[in-house]
This record gives C-alpha cells, sequence and structure tokens, in this order.
C-alpha cells in the first residue's frame, strides 16, 4: 500500500501520474475521460492503494482508465431510469412508500463505475436550489405514502452538519416520514467527516436514522472508517452495507466473504450486492450475472449468515430492483396418485449448498 502525506483529494489526471497511480503514457487517455467524467481520490483511499500490483483492487475502483471511453450497447446515461420516475426536481419516486432525495451532486470520492456518472461531479449543478428544495419537501409532505426518504445524490454526507440538521429536521416533522436513510461513502473515503457534530445531525425527534455504507473491498475497512463506524452505530444509528459486484474487485469468493464478514465485524448488514449496472464506459468492471450467481451460492456454503446480502439488478429503464441470486428451489415433483390430492402431495426439490437435491417434505 502506498504510504503518502497527501493533505488534498487528487482530481487532476496529471496528479495522478504524479503520485504514480497511473502511468505518463496514459495521460492524453485520461485527460479525455477527465473531461466528461468526474475525478476525486481522497487521501485515505490514495493510501490504499499498492502502486506495485496493476491490479490493485482499491485503484480499480477509483483510478480512471482510458477503458472508460469504450461504450458498449444497451449503456446509458440513466441506466437505472430515474428520469422517468422524477415528479419534482431532486426527487425520484419509483416505489409507493419510499423516494430518493436527491441533494447534493458532489461526492468525496467519484467511483469508475457510478450509474450516475454523467450527472455527478464538478460544472454539474452542485446542489438543489433553495426553491427546488422546497419543492421536494412540499412533494413528499403531500405524499402520505411515503414512509422512507432515502438521501443520495451525490453523497449526502458532503453537507456540513448544520444544513444537513435543517433537512433532517424538515423531514421529521413530515408525519408519515418514519425512516430516513442516507446512502454514503464518506466513512471509507474521508471519516473524518464523520464527526461528533454530523452524528449528532443525522439523529432526530420523529423519524428513525438508518445509514447504508457503500464498500467493495474489504481493504476499504481501515481503523479510521471502522471507528466512523462505530461512532455512527454507538449513537443507536444502524448501518447497513451497499456494495456492486466489479470485476477485479471482489468477484471471488474470498474477497467476497472478506467484505462481508468486515461489514458484520463493523456492525453492519450487508444489504444489497448489486449487479453493475449498464453505466456509459463501465463494461470492463462488470461481471456476468451467472458469475455473480455461482458467487452467491459459493458465499452461502462458506460464511455466516449474517453476511448474507441480497444479489439484486436495477433493471434497465426504471423498473427497479430484481433479486437475482441462484434458485434453490427446483421444479415441483408431484406424488399424488390421484388428481384431487395433488395440492397436498406436491413435493419440492430442494437444493444444498453443496449442490446436493434433496425432497420437501421427505419421503417417508
Amino acid at each position: 500500500m502506498k504510504k503518502t502525506n497527501l493533505a488534498r483529494t487528487l482530481r487532476e489526471p496529471a496528479e495522478l501520474v504524479a503520485e504514480h497511480l497511473a502511468p505518463a503514457a496514459a495521460l492524453p487517455a485520461l485527460e479525455r475521460v477527465a473531461a466528461r467524467y468526474a475525478v476525486a481520490i481522497t487521501p485515505a483511499l490514495v493510501e490504499l492503494i499498492d502502486t506495485s500490483d496493476p491490479d490493485d483492487p482499491i485503484a480499480r475502483q477509483f483510478v480512471p482508465t482510458a477503458a472508460e471511453l469504450e461504450m458498449q450497447p444497451g449503456e446509458s446515461a440513466d441506466p437505472i431510469g430515474d428520469h422517468p420516475h422524477s415528479p419534482v426536481p431532486g426527487i425520484v419516486h419509483r416505489y409507493p412508500d419510499r423516494v430518493l432525495f436527491k441533494l447534493v451532486h458532489v461526492c468525496a470520492v467519484y467511483c469508475r463505475f457510478c450509474f450516475r456518472r454523467e450527472m455527478v461531479g464538478p460544472g454539474k449543478d452542485n446542489a438543489l436550489s433553495d426553491s427546488a428544495y422546497r419543492a421536494a419537501v412540499d412533494y413528499i409532505r403531500a405524499h402520505d405514502e411515503i414512509w422512507e426518504v432515502i438521501l443520495t445524490g451525490g453523497d449526502p454526507l458532503m453537507l456540513s452538519p448544520r444544513r444537513m440538521s435543517e433537512i433532517m429536521a424538515d423531514l421529521a416533522g413530515i408525519d408519515h416520514v418514519k425512516i430516513i436513510r442516507l446512502h454514503t461513502r464518506v466513512p471509507v473515503a474521508d471519516p473524518a467527516r464523520v464527526s461528533d457534530e454530523m452524528v449528532a445531525a443525522l439523529k432526530v425527534a420523529g423519524a428513525t436514522t438508518w445509514v447504508a455504507l457503500h464498500a467493495n473491498h474489504a481493504r476499504e475497512l481501515t481503523e479510521g472508517a471502522r471507528a466512523a463506524c462505530a461512532r455512527l452505530v454507538d449513537a443507536g444509528i444502524p448501518m447497513v452495507s451497499q456494495s456492486v459486484l466489479l470485476r477485479g474487485v471482489n468477484d471471488n469468493v474470498t474477497a467476497l466473504s472478506d467484505l462481508m464478514r468486515a461489514f458484520v465485524e463493523c456492525r453492519i448488514k450487508p444489504y444489497y450486492l448489486h449487479h453493475g449496472d449498464l453505466a456509459p464506459g463501465t463494461a470492463h468492471l462488470r461481471t456476468t450475472l451467472a458469475e455473480g450467481q455461482e458467487l452467491m451460492r459459493q458465499l452461502r456454503g462458506r460464511v455466516s449468515g449474517l453476511c448474507q446480502p441480497d444479489y439484486v439488478i436495477d433493471i434497465p429503464g426504471g423498473a427497479g430492483k430484481s433479486p437475482v441470486g441462484p434458485n434453490y428451489v427446483l421444479a415441483a415433483q408431484n406424488t399424488a396418485p390421484d388428481a384431487r390430492e395433488a395440492a397436498t402431495e406436491t413435493r419440492y426439490r430442494i437444493v444444498d449448498y453443496c449442490g446436493d437435491v434433496h425432497l420437501y417434505p421427505p419421503e417417508t
């Protein structure tokens, strides 16, 4: 891993070359990538990168490459279909009882696989205007079916504690909003931002706060990151995880097991393992569904039930998430001698984690 005294976030391809995170020969291509997609790598993450390893899984997530200039059929600037479900700026209302509230369009670090990569970073609107923010809150207030508000962006923890406190109070003041969930990379990318002031801002009377941490490799959960997560959990804020299955990062059972165990050790319940979205220029990081299903089958037999995430895909176009993990229930087998007894005589063929098949209920 790279030892660094960096005090600033790296944002320019020339800075990546100077820190030996990318070869000088790649600079022209990287400048073309950076002209389209935001680049930022925080000191905490730079320090994790092993510059002697060309396949370093941390670098693969954050250091841009020329492969991002290659577009594949089916890739889209809005791969999960946020726009069709956005009734007002900042709100995505895809599911009946919850909305996404996109407060900011900046992040501490920009992932090379980001499904909102066309919408985040410098040059984009950094935050909702005051009038747009008020319109979004009014929309939530007017729809009493909304039980949960999910703060996203960008990364909501890029806001100041003062502003976060105001937003939390606004949302908690809506009677039907009971859950406020934040999705963030900040505890791993910039742990110091999870200050006592920020933790206090997240706790609000009238609603329950949850935090979903995005991390994809166990090495991201450093001592500093674990301490940041502990500040949240110790304050009574439950945490879940969100990861993306990425080629060359966590697409083997050892890396995936280590990641899920690391979450649980931090008192973070594994939640979603996302199949890679069809974001532009990300094909080199995507696996196949079959590979993901096989990894989930291996994970089932290898680690505790506490460590099992749901393997999901966001259906392109906006149809929402669907579980795509392996199917352990095979075609039903009817053993009734008389069709009239079929409903009580059906047996199922269940596959165990070793691949063996069993009848249920068992034969007597």
